[in-house]
């Protein structure tokens, strides 16, 4: 059931909020053991969230997701209960408060079902690098459900939850959105607030959300987005709210970067992607090519900037005030032993990579130099948008691939966010749809707005999952 549905059941009394809760606490139980998306379910507070909603004579149209069921990643915290961002170094930390997003859907009337697996500290495009195991896609069980925020695609894929909330710091909710099949949007930084978000890379680290559709988007986004004083990073005017519909497509300029089809992506993929830029040419709207050069060297930006912010972030978990404790018998041997034991590889191999950068000897060589290139890609993208209202390409290079298949080499790992990094180092906000398929797997479409645009890139976006 769609966020709308649930509504429509809950207003007409066809459904109370217990038997909705039930519903998708029963369809987890019965189809998670094969696909790993759930770290923990929530299912006897949130039946008894459920029944305090029955029987607590609210006004069911005062609470704008009053009844609706939602997952949260493991990185996100939520008061009294385990969040261990996917690492064995934080696998017994209790949250102590509810992050600002969190709370916002409890006050809505939200209920939380459980917290979804994820690669180890964000750190992966494949759910393959948490400590508790691999998530699988619920389309295709041999493959990837995309990363790092893989569990929650792959809960809404499989229909357990109808939506969630988890962290994109490169590409983390679209890109998995995009393998699964479903829609994940990244807002403009600053526009959701981070406050109980476990720190990434800070500079890039957003609050997501996935969902089935545009709409349940929408309706999250309303709620949960907006300033707040817990957050120094959170935008002081509020970006506006979507109104589903808003936008004519007729006119719309639709820009379309040469450098988005590349030797880096897959032929068939080409085709859904035209497929769909003709859908909203038909409807009127107008493309724009666009030559950007500096989008080729977004990904290399992308990885010596958050890399080195990783290594910072991650400096926090030594085992004495965070982490698990590995006892030796001098405190410099106890933090290497807590560090070497708690950290997954991929973790390590980017606290090593982010140090190299951050060194004295290379810190104006790359660090400096990635800082600078940076602001110049926000600058060429801000001049493609004087001649364009949206960008729209691919969101992955490839469908889901097996399971195994590219764990072991991190480069052709890394090339999995190379669309999706540039709306992350811009600030922008950025949704994938699904537009077709390739050899039965679903292929993403990426579209990406101006700062603060965050409501016509999903009216844009709406228009093609309901009218092409």
């Amino acid at each position: 059931m769609t966020i709308r549905e649930i509504q429509t059941h809950l207003a007409d009394g066809s459904m109370t909020a217990r038997a909705v809760v039930d519903g998708f606490l029963s369809r987890i139980e019965k189809r998670d053991a094969s696909l790993g998306a759930f770290l923990e379910t929530y299912a006897g507070d949130a039946r008894i969230r459920a029944d305090e909603l029955d029987t607590g004579g609210a006004d069911k149209t005062t609470g704008a997701l009053f009844g609706v069921p939602f997952v949260n990643k493991d990185n996100i915290l939520v008061a009294g209960k385990v969040a261990s961002g996917g690492s064995h170094i934080l696998e017994n930390y209790i949250g102590s408060y509810d992050a600002t997003a969190i709370r916002r859907l409890k006050e809505a009337g939200a209920v939380l079902l459980g917290r979804t697996n994820m690669d180890e500290f964000g750190c992966g495009s494949s759910t393959e690098s948490s400590a508790f195991g691999v998530t699988k896609n619920p389309l295709d069980t041999e493959r990837v459900p995309g990363g790092s925020s893989g569990g929650l695609a792959a809960a809404v894929a499989s229909q357990m939850v109808p939506c969630g909330i988890g962290s994109d710091t490169g590409g983390s909710i679209r890109q998995p959105a995009a393998l699964c099949g479903v829609c994940g949007f990244k807002p403009t930084y600053g526009a959701i607030s981070r406050y109980g978000l476990m720190a990434m890379a800070s500079s890039l680290d957003t609050i997501g959300i996935i969902a089935a559709n545009v709409e349940d988007i929408a309706s999250v986004f309303r709620v949960i987005s907006g300033a707040d004083p817990l957050d120094v990073t959170s935008r002081t005017v509020d970006v506006p709210l979507p109104e589903l519909g808003a936008v004519n497509v007729e006119g719309l300029r639709i820009g379309v970067p040469k450098q988005y089809f590349d030797d880096h992506l897959e032929p068939g993929i080409v085709d859904s992607i035209e497929q769909a830029l003709r859908a909203y040419e038909q409807a009127g709207a107008v493309r724009v090519p666009l030559d950007i050069p500096i989008l080729e060297d977004a990904l290399a930006i992308y990885y010596v900037l958050m890399p080195a912010e990783v290594s910072s972030n991650m400096n926090r978990y030594d085992g004495l005030q965070y982490g698990s404790e590995t006892p030796e018998s001098d405190l410099f041997a106890q933090v290497r032993a807590t560090r070497g034991a708690g950290f997954g590889d991929e973790v390590k191999r980017r606290i090593l990579l982010g140090t190299f950068v951050l060194s004295a000897g290379y810190v104006d060589a790359y660090y400096k130099k990635a800082v600078r290139a940076r602001y110049a890609l926000r600058r060429a993208l801000e001049e493609a948008f004087k001649d364009c209202d949206v960008i729209v390409g691919p969101t992955s290079p490839t469908v889901a691939w097996k399971i195994g298949e590219k764990f072991d080499d991190p480069v052709t790992m890394y090339l999995s966010d190379i669309y999706t990094v540039v709306a992350s180092l811009a600030g922008l906000p950025a949704i994938s749809i699904p537009c077709g398929a390739l050899n039965g797997l679903p292929v993403g479409l990426q579209l990406m707005g101006r700062l603060g645009e965050d409501a016509k890139v999903m009216d844009a976006a709406h228009w093609y999952m309901t009218q092409a």
